[in-house]
């Protein structure tokens, strides 16, 4: 519910404009190498200087250690400019939160909307990825909400993008959440007109047989692009690999298709991964349900991997997502199941 009672108007969707084109002109400045957390950060700081474009967009900052002094550090200043709400502009908000509840106090300061930029993956955490439990099931349960976990700074500045046009050019309601982390995406090509969709293949036409697919999101997605080269090394299997920055979208998006029964259209998540019966393994750096939300859309043997799937000090690497693939081939009796007691030795998994 909008209880701020935010009017989207022509100078909104101006002001997103702007945005989108200094988007899209800083892509040529900055490479894919890039952390999500650094392209971010510096397309925020260029936006601001860009007298086209500082002033069109409301940005807030609630980073304890990094705020600038013209920054609001909380929306509350909305709630009280009636001029602001009478004429919304695109909300960029920075934030350092570890829990659903804090995100759960902003959004509604928000009207939940806006675009949150949450870089606690950084910092030190007993949990995964920085992140309480609830928080990613929050995130996955919210339908307001759309989360990203993007790989690289590529991925993070097309989402940026496609948040912008869904939100003020389109005036769908709801917000989009990325989580940011200050790794550089290492030779990632980013296909800057799928990745907003959920994914998109890195490698797609794998030569060779026995053959898997590999998911991955965000920063695990460098441990799935290493398993590929452990299956082809030692073991003789080709892989496919996605990078799926929002399985979340994928799973919604496949779900209504279904609710919906329409047969003139296949959700995205099928126009990618078709009938082929390869069998898929999705990694993610949440708990399991997060790629788990996959299961039921797929026709192919489907293993989802996540921070909660091993035991305590086991962690979703390379080596297990290597060992997970031959465990899926060797049920399906493609490859001998000999080979995963080799595996495990090679791995020292045991």
């Amino acid at each position: 519910m909008d209880n701020l009672g935010l009017q989207r108007t022509t100078r909104t969707e101006s002001a997103a404009e702007a945005c989108m084109r200094h988007i899209d002109e800083s892509a040529r400045l900055q490479g894919s190498r890039s952390s999500p957390l650094f392209s971010v950060l510096d397309l925020i700081k260029r936006m601001r200087r860009d007298p086209q474009v500082g002033g069109q967009f409301w940005l807030i900052d609630d980073r304890a250690t990094e705020q600038q002094p013209d920054t609001p550090v909380s929306a509350w200043p909305l709630w009280f400019s009636k001029d602001a709400r009478a004429d919304e502009r695109p909300m960029l908000y920075l934030t350092q939160s570890p829990t659903s509840a804090r995100l759960s106090m902003l959004t509604n300061q928000t009207a939940q909307r806006g675009i949150f930029l949450n870089d606690i993956e950084s910092s030190p955490s007993r949990w995964a990825k920085g992140a309480h439990p609830w928080l990613p099931m929050w995130l996955a349960s919210n339908p307001q909400c759309m989360p990203y976990d993007p790989a690289c700074g590529d991925e993070a500045r097309v989402i940026l993008r496609g948040a912008l046009r869904e939100l003020y050019l389109k005036g769908l309601t709801g917000f989009c959440y990325m989580t940011l982390h200050d790794e550089p995406g290492d030779k990632l090509e980013c296909d800057r007109s799928q990745a907003y969709l959920g994914m998109y293949p890195l490698l797609r036409e794998a030569g060779g047989t026995p053959q898997v697919r590999l998911l991955g999101a965000g920063q695990v997605l460098r441990e799935v692009q290493a398993a590929a080269g452990l299956l082809e090394r030692d073991w003789g299997v080709a892989s496919e690999i996605w990078s799926c920055p929002s399985y979340t979208r994928l799973a919604r998006d496949a779900a209504a298709v279904q609710r919906q029964k329409r047969r003139q259209r296949r959700s995205y998540l099928q126009h990618c991964l078709g009938g082929s019966q390869l069998p898929i393994i999705a990694v993610t750096g949440y708990a399991e349900f997060v790629a788990g939300q996959l299961a039921g859309h797929v026709s192919a043997p489907f293993t989802a991997l996540g921070a909660d799937t091993l035991q305590p000090g086991q962690r979703p690497d390379r080596h297990w997502i290597t060992y997970l693939a031959l465990q899926s081939l060797a049920r399906q009796s493609v490859i001998d199941a000999g080979v995963l007691g080799q595996a495990l030795q090679r791995y020292n998994l045991g």
